[in-house]
């Protein structure tokens, strides 16, 4: 029986929980409800712990636990991706505040940091939704309350919360309609989940455990193993030597012949033998590839090797590390200040108003570009950036006040999150969910009015927008009474699947058709990398015929996975 964690057993105990999460980050992928081919909580949730992962592997075997806590809260805060990573690197935030200035780990000790924990989640999410990843955090934070005063095993009372969570994990889909038609748990739950079993085994010394998971569409599971990582005998938490490999890799690949299982494995054992950090998740015809190395042209020759290459995107991440550590909180106000200067591109004039925006697709890159933004990060559904890509994209613009545009609804908390960590900049977060929004907001930009005037303007002339997208299916699912199959071309409109078909431009069409009337007065149509000349013309020429009184505009997007992205204002 033992009554309180050490520093070592928590160390491993939290990557454990990475490791766990990391490894089972595509089966909780598939639990996204929408059958898109992006849905990423797995991976969203599996990159924001692997930030914090790598700053604890960095430091001596056994650290203070002020170290240990800055490199969670930090590390993850940082590398937060998508709504599901901002909330876990929210919880992981609250939990390491309850442990800073404490002796010992006792129940007790864990009761009341998972208290601040949640209390900091929720603070984070402008509208909570009960049957998400916040009442199964909410779960475990009452459990632990209620047992921590006459439960002082640690084990014991790990296993008892963990038993619980999974129970409140069980009810989420009685508590959110939308989860019981898909026949899903809530997937940011269940990642949620995932990672304190992998913490639970660690503490146990479970060196290696398998996890039983099941549910899901099929009724079916599956069994994962995982391995807690090693210990790294640190040097120190300095960020040139935290940073092993310097360039964050991503790509897609369009292939060319089928990816089997032994090609995934191979790929997977070629990157890891250049890098870490890594991610490969295979989809029907495409596969997304991450990873952290120091040869980016030899992950893209591997990729060539299985078709065309997409979306080719190379960050320098020593680079872009000293420019995140310039807007710390940690670091004195006048150093920051000094440092931020020094960071600005090309040594422009510090000017009163700058834009950041999110963007997806070389088009969509060069309608921003000619608008005015002065900088873009390249992101959206299918890998969201980081809070600190935002950051790091931020500390480009030498400007008073940055406008930040998402562009996109799971990248909104990101960037809410690099706001509150900067000091020399007035930031304002515009909340568009889509492109368009973003287009027609930037467009309304005026340089020489005030702040509060052109946020006023952003706000009004996105909320003018409604946006379309057209994709396909992953899998087969039922969403609000509406049936849809494997490969099935799916309409999607602001308030979910509008209509379904097997022709893109039928499909398209059907959707404008259901989101014009009689007030439009301007369609736009932004083609992706996937479809022809000859069959967008085809469409902007029905589309034309069928609303003479609106202006139709057809632009060439080049995103990926989204055949159009449509809008009407």
């Amino acid at each position: 029986m033992s009554t309180v964690i050490d520093l070592k057993q928590l160390r491993a105990a939290f990557l454990a929980g990475a490791a766990n999460i990391n490894a089972n980050k595509d089966y909780i992928n598939e639990l996204n409800v929408f059958p898109v081919p992006d849905g990423d909580t797995g991976t969203n949730m599996s990159l924001t712990i692997l930030s914090a992962a790598k700053e604890v592997e960095a430091l001596p075997e056994e650290p203070e636990l002020a170290m240990l806590c800055k490199a969670i809260s930090s590390g993850s805060l940082k590398g937060a991706r998508g709504n599901s990573g901002v909330i876990l690197s929210q919880l992981l935030r609250g939990l390491t505040k309850g442990f800073k200035g404490q002796t010992e780990i006792t129940t007790e000790v864990l009761a009341s940091s998972f208290e601040l924990a949640v209390e900091s989640a929720y603070k984070a999410v402008m509208k909570p939704k009960e049957g998400t990843i916040l009442t199964v955090a909410k779960g475990v934070c009452d459990k632990a309350s209620e047992i921590c005063k006459k439960e002082t095993d640690i084990i014991s009372f790990a296993e008892q919360v963990v038993a619980y969570g999974n129970e409140v994990l069980d009810q989420t889909p009685e508590m959110l309609p939308v989860l019981k038609e898909a026949g899903v748990v809530d997937s940011g739950g269940k990642g949620l989940m995932t990672v304190l079993e992998g913490a639970l085994a660690s503490l146990k010394g479970e060196k290696v455990a398998e996890l039983s998971i099941s549910g899901g569409n099929n009724g079916g599971s599956a069994t994962q193993t995982w391995t807690a990582p090693a210990p790294k005998q640190g040097t120190g938490s300095s960020f040139e030597t935290d940073i092993k490999f310097g360039y964050c890799t991503e790509f897609i690949i369009l292939l060319d012949k089928e990816f089997t299982d032994k090609d995934e494995q191979d790929m997977k054992a070629y990157l890891s033998s250049i890098g870490d950090s890594l991610v490969v998740v295979a989809d029907d015809d495409i596969v997304k590839i991450h990873v952290h190395t120091n040869h980016p042209g030899q992950a893209f020759e591997k990729g060539l090797t299985y078709g065309e290459l997409s979306r080719m995107k190379v960050d320098n991440m020593r680079e872009e590390h000293r420019e995140v550590l310039i807007q710390s909180q940690d670091v004195e106000n006048a150093k920051a200040q000094e440092s931020s200067k020094e960071a600005a591109p090309d040594n422009t004039p510090r000017k009163a108003m700058g834009i950041v925006a999110v963007s997806i697709g070389d088009g969509m890159n060069e309608i921003f570009r000619g608008i005015g933004v002065d900088y873009l990060v390249e992101g959206g559904q299918t890998m969201n950036p980081s809070t600190e890509d935002m950051l790091g994209a931020i500390s480009h613009v030498n400007a008073d006040t940055v406008f930040v545009f998402p562009n996109n609804k799971n990248i909104v908390m990101a960037a809410n999150q690099a706001r509150d960590l900067i000091e020399d900049k007035d930031i304002v977060v515009i909340p568009t969910t889509t492109v368009p929004q973003g287009i027609t907001a930037v467009i309304s930009f005026n340089p020489e009015g005030t702040k509060e005037e052109n946020e006023e303007m952003f706000l009004e002339a996105m909320n003018n927008v409604a946006t379309g997208q057209v994709t396909y299916a992953v899998r087969d699912t039922v969403i609000n009474g509406i049936e849809v199959h494997t490969d099935d071309i799916m309409g999607m409109d602001d308030e979910g699947i509008q209509t379904v078909g097997k022709d893109i431009n039928d499909t398209t069409f059907d959707l404008l058709s259901k989101m014009a009337d009689e007030d439009t007065e301007l369609i736009s149509i932004y083609t992706g990398q996937d479809v022809s000349d000859k069959q967008s013309q085809t469409l902007l020429k029905r589309v034309e015929e069928a609303f003479p009184m609106c202006d139709v505009e057809l632009n060439f997007g080049g995103q990926p996975v989204y055949y159009y992205i449509v809008s009407v204002e």
